[in-house]
């Protein structure tokens, strides 16, 4: 039985667009009720947002109701090196990528798929460079050492395709983020992934299949990990904060059997631009709730 979605048009900004009729930004246009979230079993828990307030704050398209909340998220990344050269020539020169091994650095491409969220369910894929802390001093090894330690990365983001209106709209004028409007599919359990994107016209670009390594199963708010997106907004510097509690997750080093397949499109060409090929760590985030913040001047 295929019952057909209903939509009904919202205005973000300066935007219309159609989004879920009954869904969360149709009833809640991003201030929820929790106690009405709390009600729904696809959300879980979710006492980890109720000591985070929300608040109506001024941005770029007017007032917004901030942070955004990700009820229930999960992502796959694979962490690659790539030759510092290339690297370099897609930062903006005020940032300084993070150079752990001599003449490599890192980029992380990411697949999310956000189940249960403020602005209704999407997937969205991401390409960034990990890069160091504004005013980071002492060796770079240090400071990723750091980084894994405190669960806490840098980023400056590249490519960030989601699959529906309402977060592309949100993303592209709310954060200047590079979003754009593709198909994406995302598949995680406990077994294994299987993420693929496609160009605009709908052949795929990227696949990745891999088997899901031993999860670990984590109490709430004891597994906190951030990133800070580090980006240019209306010409100046903004950091952006993305802090997420992990449920369960898990993690390979040096991963062996991973099926990922670069094809043609526009993520596939940039990681060939950035010579990204060997992956360093396969990291899988099976269950985990997401507050995304609204950048703040660096």
């Amino acid at each position: 039985m295929n019952i057909k979605k209903q939509f009904t048009e919202v205005e973000f900004g300066q935007q219309k667009i159609k989004v879920p009729k009954g869904g969360y930004y149709d009833r809640f246009r991003m201030n929820p009720d929790l106690d009405e979230v709390a009600q729904d079993p696809a959300a879980g828990n979710i006492d980890f947002f109720r000591h985070i307030p929300k608040k109506l704050v001024e941005s770029r398209v007017g007032p917004v109701w901030a942070p955004n909340f990700y009820y229930r998220s999960a992502n796959v990344q694979l962490l690659m090196l790539a030759p510092i050269k290339q690297i370099k020539a897609k930062l903006p020169d005020a940032l300084t990528p993070l150079q752990p091994f001599p003449g490599y650095g890192l980029v992380a491409v990411t697949f999310f798929s956000y189940s249960v969220c403020d602005n209704d369910p999407y997937n969205e894929v991401s390409i960034a460079i990990v890069v160091r802390k504004p005013k980071a001093r002492g060796p770079h090894i240090a400071e990723l050492m750091k980084s894994m330690r405190q669960r806490h990365f840098h980023a400056h983001v590249l490519a960030l395709p989601v699959d529906t209106e309402i977060a592309r709209v949100r993303g592209v004028y709310g954060y200047q983020l590079p979003k754009w409007l593709t198909k994406i599919d995302v598949n995680i359990n406990s077994k294994e992934v299987q993420a693929n994107i496609f160009d605009f016209n709908g052949k795929l670009d990227l696949s990745l299949k891999t088997s899901v390594p031993t999860l670990k199963h984590v109490d709430s708010e004891t597994h906190i990990n951030k990133a800070t997106m580090l980006h240019i907004v209306d010409g100046k510097w903004h950091q952006t904060d993305v802090q997420s509690n992990v449920l369960s997750f898990a993690q390979k080093l040096f991963p062996k059997k991973v099926q990922f397949v670069k094809n043609e499109g526009p993520l596939t060409k940039l990681l060939n631009e950035l010579g990204a090929s060997k992956i360093l760590r396969l990291d899988v985030i099976q269950d985990a709730q997401a507050v995304l913040n609204l950048p703040t001047p660096l």
